[in-house]
């Protein structure tokens, strides 16, 4: 049996969602929408150890969640950094402590997912193909395939446009599973601006060249309101 565990990132203020309320407090079908999210990963595996990432300011908030709606999935609560890669870092961190302090070697034996904390609709069973393909190729990640036509500029000031195939671009999602011992390495790095996801902060590290697995559309980033109604259509919310 390999040690699970689950990073969830949830540092977002809520801008783009036109609300005072950060998006991963906002409520779904009856509950905050970050709830959903860790109860999609506690439903995937119970003995899973759920990391959750929030700023300082949001811990008191998320607590007095946690009592209002009941909620008791096992959890521990980390202050986030200044961008994801400070955020994922602290949770590392914390990750890295505890498996240093058991006598096994851990190395072979840990997965280490991230997720964004806004992707409720996450199901089972893409985090148990994910995990599972992470267990063979070091590393794994959801992808699904571009739909629209695209369009790349030529230029930054004129206003010129190219198509591009867009048989070759693939949007990218969450989980992103790897062994503790890589992206704990990984992670060790400069942050750079180019690192907007943990496969692109694995591959600078050149130890790993993750594999994919295929995603689902489903599996959608709450940063818009209508990304918040498309949700409460897919989890047929009663209103």
């Amino acid at each position: 049996m390999q040690d699970k565990y689950v990073i969830i990132v949830a540092g977002g203020k809520g801008l783009r969602m036109g609300s005072d309320s950060p998006k991963q407090f906002q409520v779904l079908c009856g509950r905050p929408v970050l709830m959903h999210t860790l109860d999609a990963f506690y439903d995937y595996d119970r003995a899973i150890r759920i990391i959750l990432v929030l700023p300082d300011v949001q811990m008191v908030y998320w607590k007095n969640l946690c009592t209002d709606y009941d909620f008791n999935i096992p959890h521990v609560v980390v202050s986030g950094g200044e961008t994801r890669f400070h955020s994922v870092k602290n949770g590392l961190s914390l990750i890295e402590k505890q498996l240093a302090a058991k006598e096994q070697n851990w190395m072979d034996n840990v997965l280490i997912g991230v997720h964004d904390g806004v992707r409720p609709l996450v199901s089972k069973s893409l985090i148990a193909r994910t995990y599972e393909q992470a267990t063979l190729e070091k590393g794994a990640y959801p992808i699904i395939p571009v739909t629209d036509s695209l369009r790349k500029s030529t230029g930054a000031t004129a206003k010129k446009f190219v198509s591009v195939d867009r048989s070759k671009y693939f949007l990218v999602q969450t989980p992103q599973v790897f062994w503790a011992d890589l992206l704990i390495a990984a992670y060790k790095q400069d942050y750079k601006e180019e690192f907007t996801d943990d496969v692109s902060v694995v591959e600078a590290a050149g130890t790993c060249h993750p594999t994919t697995v295929e995603g689902k559309r489903e599996n959608l980033k709450i940063t818009t309101p209508i990304d918040f109604a498309i949700a409460q259509i897919l989890m047929k919310c009663k209103t």
